[in-house]
């Protein structure tokens, strides 16, 4: 093999998401003359960014001060209109705000496309000097002989499926650095080994998820009201006595975004996150919205749903977890790109005075107090018992408890009691306590099959690469979670990466069709033995999102 060539960096960031976006700009306002990189693993800035999206501009206004001005797309649509409904089987009962705390309020949000935003901040942080490198995702993390984080590898390029080169096989670069900061995202796979290597979850709850599934729609004109959000809750998952919601935003140029979110911890394996966004499309009120439109988008990704009680320790020698690496997401606001990119900033002030005290590579201690300081903490205290409270008692008594909860922190009257997590992987439970779950067929119209869905996600991989989805038993699948989980991976992916086949001749065997694969991560999440590792793959792999 070639020896890795390497390039030194002041700071590495590894995700060009919210976070590190945000950590990069900020280090450079503070220190112009840091060399600062950013890796990014999809093909471009944004190709796998995937959020509703209303944005709290908080820490956009922290950052970027004059960003409503300077040609930000988030800035076309400020949200007017805010509906939340409880959805029963083909009705509907309108929450009135007065119910909820005031923060729980969209005045002065915007509604519009993240990845764009991105794309945005991107050409902000390279007018600065930041070096983004899209298509190179960071496989390794690499470490002095202190055992402390001294940056990362780039993934090998041109490697065939048995591991042999091909033609055009590039050995990965490693990027030393001063001090590496993990903006990854929900799930990032080196996020996860830094847990462990270092123990960050010590003293935290574990994280738990939900899985969005996302699609974007031309509208009829006539229907569409710019800024107008709407949230629901209740049925289809109430029927599987599952929780989650739907939601659709009226964005810019007769656009929406409409989604649904599972919640991870279902207990019932017939559970399909995919179908029940098809089958809430056809609930009559959002299907009346969505006649004669048109979908032109399809994405899916996992969701940090732990709250401030699963933050772990965001330091560690030579470097730091922000965004949703650390987990900051507001569940019952559904927002978490202001608190990311607030980490991020965070994170970039703390590196800067490192550095100019002639530290490297040590920990920065300092940069998690001022988190644990912050509004980040303030604004995640005041709800984080919403997501257990709903977990352990349901939708609906759930749902009333964990408002009695937010209002009594809101008025500083909150009880003692931050409650625990399990994990979304254990709470599955065995087939044969449940009934198969009858979904109807799609009707192409309004609701679709999977496969076709994936299609609009834009998403590929070169199909002669190592599979990045590594089963660490091959046994497993077939051994013991198709008999006892009648096969779960066939149901929790939302893009028909896992299939049994063989079944019908007596042979059954899990076929991985890591072609098809969004980067959403929940197979690494609700796998009932944690078998399934996701692993990053080739650079420039995966979905690559428009206007997500």
């Amino acid at each position: 093999m070639s020896e890795r060539e390497s390039m030194p960096y002041d700071v590495v960031i590894v995700g060009g998401g919210p976070a590190g976006l945000s950590a990069a700009i900020r280090l450079k306002q503070l220190n112009e003359d840091l060399a600062v990189c950013i890796l990014e693993k999809g093909s471009e800035i944004g190709a796998h960014i995937l959020s509703g999206a209303v944005v709290d501009p908080k820490a956009l206004d922290e950052l970027l001060p004059d960003w409503r001005d300077d040609g930000c797309p988030m800035a076309e649509v400020p949200v007017t209109d805010n509906w939340h409904w409880l959805l029963t089987r083909n009705g509907k009962i309108s929450m009135p705000h007065i119910m909820m705390p005031p923060f729980m309020s969209n005045e002065g949000t915007y509604t519009g496309s993240l990845g764009n935003l991105c794309r945005w901040l991107a050409e902000k942080a390279e007018g600065l000097g930041v070096e983004i490198f899209p298509g190179f995702p960071a496989s390794e993390i690499l470490y002095d002989d202190n055992g402390a984080v001294k940056g990362v590898a780039t993934q090998d390029m041109g490697v065939a499926r048995d591991g042999s080169h091909k033609p055009d096989y590039q050995p990965g670069m490693e990027l030393h650095a001063k001090y590496t900061l993990f903006c990854e995202g929900a799930r990032g796979h080196l996020t996860k080994q830094l847990k462990t290597q270092y123990d960050l979850e010590a003293d935290c709850q574990p994280q738990v998820y939900g899985i969005g599934v996302k699609e974007l729609w031309d509208i009829d004109p006539a229907k569409h009201v710019p800024g107008r959000v709407l949230h629901t809750q209740g049925w289809p998952l109430s029927e599987s006595n599952s929780w989650g919601g739907g939601f659709l935003y009226h964005q810019a140029n007769n656009q929406v975004a409409l989604g649904f979110v599972t919640a991870l911890d279902y207990a019932n394996p017939y559970v399909y996150p995919f179908e029940e966004f098809q089958r809430w499309k056809q609930h009559p009120e959002i299907r009346a919205i969505l006649e004669g439109g048109k979908r032109v988008a399809y994405g899916a990704r996992a969701i940090n749903e732990g709250g401030w009680q699963s933050v772990p320790r965001l330091y560690f020698p030579g470097g730091a977890l922000a965004g949703c690496s650390a987990g900051f997401v507001n569940v019952p606001r559904i927002k978490g790109s202001h608190t990311a990119m607030k980490s991020g900033m965070l994170a970039a002030e703390s590196i800067v005075a490192a550095i100019a005290a002639g530290r490297e590579n040590d920990e920065l201690a300092d940069y998690d107090a001022a988190v644990r300081e912050s509004w980040i903490a303030k604004e995640l205290q005041l709800v984080k018992n919403a997501q257990p409270l709903v977990a352990k008692f349901g939708g609906d008594l759930g749902t009333v408890l964990a408002g009695l909860d937010m209002w009594m922190r809101t008025l500083k009257i909150g009880l003692p009691l931050t409650m625990k997590h399990h994990t979304d992987a254990e709470a599955l439970q065995r087939a044969d306590l449940y009934r198969p779950i009858e979904y109807p067929k799609p009707d192409g119209v309004i609701s679709f099959d999977r496969l076709t869905s994936v299609s609009f996600s834009f998403t590929n991989h070169e199909e002669d690469q190592p599979c990045h989805l590594q089963l660490r038993d091959p046994t497993v699948p077939t051994r013991i979670n198709l008999p006892l989980y009648a096969g779960p991976e066939a149901r929790y992916c939302p893009a028909g990466v896992y299939e049994f086949v063989g079944a019908e001749e007596g042979e059954p065997r899990l076929q991985i069709n890591a072609q098809n694969c969004v980067h959403c991560k929940t197979c690494d999440i609700k796998d009932p033995t944690q078998n399934i590792n996701w692993v990053t793959p080739e650079g420039g792999g995966g979905p690559n999102y428009p206007n997500m």
